[in-house]
């Protein structure tokens, strides 16, 4: 028997998937992962700059509420701004076609002032807590914006060293929204996330190998190869063994973790060179990159709350 719907059921079903499209078109706009995991870092350089300088989240509540609006909009900005710009590559990528961009549910025009918007808006809220974070987040958004999209990223294999500037000063506009940045703390974990996203990215370049090349885009692999890209992971990992070390004040139990995890990194790395399947092993460290650096960035806080401090 066929179906047959009411007008005011073919309403609610037609108004239903333009919520769900809108919502989805949103969340690709703003890169919901990647904002996510941006904010996390800025998170917890600002709870261990409250750490060591001996005061609380209750004392500092609005400084935090305005920190994380205002890094997360500028945040957002950037990304919006990258897409905007780069909807030409996108159009090419398969994982990038769906879109509002690429599809036009949103045009150019407004990704543009929107993009625009939220970063002046980002810049104004972090002029509420210190010079110096919003001295970081620029510097994370001019990098992203102009010296990785509109500048490197379609010319040099560098545009992967780069960008990485733009994330890992996250932990820096978190920690100076309380404190100097002058301290070991906040300088190792911009290292560790600028390391981190060195042999991240080069894993995510080996998956999108055939759409990089497609797009033209200046990944390591699709210009070095694989076997090159490999050693430059391996390498990369390998420079974040002694990291944890220089984190003694945070205690045994995150060094025995952090250790842990850079050695488990390296030893997956290192199968790469025998691995028979380079695209599977390729998602394999993918999928171990980014539970590292949540789980790395968590225990910061974890070892540091009250009750184990």
């Amino acid at each position: 028997m066929t179906k047959v719907m009411i007008p005011s059921q073919q309403k609610v079903e037609k108004s239903t998937r333009s919520i769900a499209t809108q919502i989805a078109d949103l969340k690709s706009l703003f890169k919901g992962i990647v904002l996510i995991a941006n904010v996390l870092p800025v998170l917890t350089g600002f709870w261990l700059a409250l750490y060591f300088s001996n005061t609380t989240l209750g004392a500092n509540w609005e400084v935090f509420l305005l920190t994380m609006a205002g890094s997360t909009l500028v945040m957002a900005g950037a990304l919006i701004l990258n897409n905007w710009y780069d909807v030409d590559i996108d159009t090419v990528m398969e994982r990038t076609k769906k879109r509002p961009t690429v599809t036009g549910n949103i045009s150019l025009k407004t990704v543009l002032t929107l993009g625009i918007a939220l970063s002046f808006l980002g810049f104004i809220v972090l002029f509420f807590t210190t010079f110096e974070a919003v001295i970081y987040a620029f510097i994370g958004w001019f990098v992203y914006v102009i010296l990785y999209t509109m500048w490197s990223k379609r010319k040099y294999t560098l545009n992967t060293v780069i960008g990485s500037v733009s994330g890992a000063v996250t932990p820096l506009i978190g920690w100076t929204a309380i404190a100097p940045g002058y301290h070991i703390v906040p300088i190792v974990l911009a290292l560790i996330l600028f390391i981190w996203q060195m042999p991240h990215t080069f894993v995510i370049a080996m998956k999108k190998y055939d759409e990089y090349k497609a797009a033209k885009v200046a990944m390591l692999p699709v210009v070095r190869g694989f076997a090159f890209t490999k050693r430059q992971i391996v390498v990369y990992v390998a420079c974040l063994l002694p990291l944890p070390f220089l984190l003694g004040s945070l205690g045994t139990v995150f060094i025995v973790i952090a250790t842990l995890l850079n050695v488990g990194w390296l030893i997956a790395s290192l199968t790469g060179f025998t691995t028979k399947d380079d695209l599977k092993w390729a998602h394999m460290m993918f999928l171990f990159s980014v539970n590292y650096v949540a789980i790395l960035f968590l225990t910061m806080i974890i070892v540091t709350l009250p009750i184990f401090s």
